[in-house]
């Protein structure tokens, strides 16, 4: 998951695909039920916990990764040392890393503030705007979003992590390295992000071989709620394509 969310935000994800898939989601360091962060995190710290959490689970093979936004680069960080466990790797809103790739469009950075620093009572209300697009604002079933940020909002980390993470987003570079990436890699790239600039997938499709692809144009950051169906259904095909022979002929 991303910056400061708990596992159980993939709940679009979790109720689309239980039927079709086992599905092990987790709260990264220092969010919800896991273990407060210390002085210092990077990628990789957040790369070993998941591993851990996969060790306990004994999910040791053709496992299919997906990430969303920094939970996308701790993924990348996750495939590239621990390849070998994996049947496919999915990366949601992300990017690679480098050094003003974290920064978000003016739009993006005026209000991802207004969501940490403005008035309690706005702060629901400035995470929709950040998130998903005015003309999904305002066509959405507004009970249903209601639900979906009172429950992003409902257990907002300390400060101290936020700050840890940002930095080891800030930190976060895996340019040089995606050419290892053998994983059949799907990208999917929400044409309205204004959090993570949507171009930074196409620096991934560039930098992994044998990534595809799916835009989505008309979604926001939020696009695993706004477009669940579309991209459950997305998943699901790569998933399919990337077991057995497909799998063996890429390593």
């Amino acid at each position: 998951m991303g910056l400061g969310m708990r596992g159980e935000v993939w709940k679009p994800q979790l109720d689309g695909l239980q039927d079709h898939c086992q599905l092990l989601h987790f709260d990264n360091r220092g969010v919800g039920e896991s273990d407060n962060i210390g002085e210092f995190l990077s990628m990789q710290d957040m790369a070993r916990d998941a591993a851990r959490v996969l060790d306990a689970a004994g999910w040791s093979e053709d496992v299919h990764l997906v990430g969303v936004s920094m939970g996308g680069m701790i993924s990348q960080e996750l495939a590239l040392f621990s390849q070998e466990r994996f049947a496919s790797l999915t990366l949601v809103a992300t990017h690679p890393g480098g050094p003003t790739s974290w920064l978000p469009p003016a739009l993006g950075i005026a209000r991802f503030l207004a969501v940490q620093f403005g008035p309690p009572e706005k702060r629901t209300e400035a995470m929709a705007k950040l998130l998903y697009p005015k003309s999904f604002l305002d066509s959405c079933d507004r009970e249903q979003l209601h639900q979906r940020m009172t429950f992003q909002m409902g257990s907002r980390p300390r400060r101290h992590t936020m700050k840890k993470q940002l930095a080891a987003i800030r930190r976060h570079d895996t340019r040089q390295r995606l050419g290892q990436i053998y994983l059949p890699t799907l990208i999917i790239k929400p044409e309205l992000d204004i959090l993570v600039n949507p171009q930074h997938s196409e620096r991934l499709k560039r930098g992994i071989r044998h990534a595809s692809m799916m835009v989505l144009p008309d979604a926001g950051h939020g696009l695993i709620f706004q477009s669940a169906q579309e991209v459950n259904e997305r998943l699901l095909e790569h998933f399919a394509s990337a077991a057995g022979p497909a799998k063996q002929a890429t390593r």
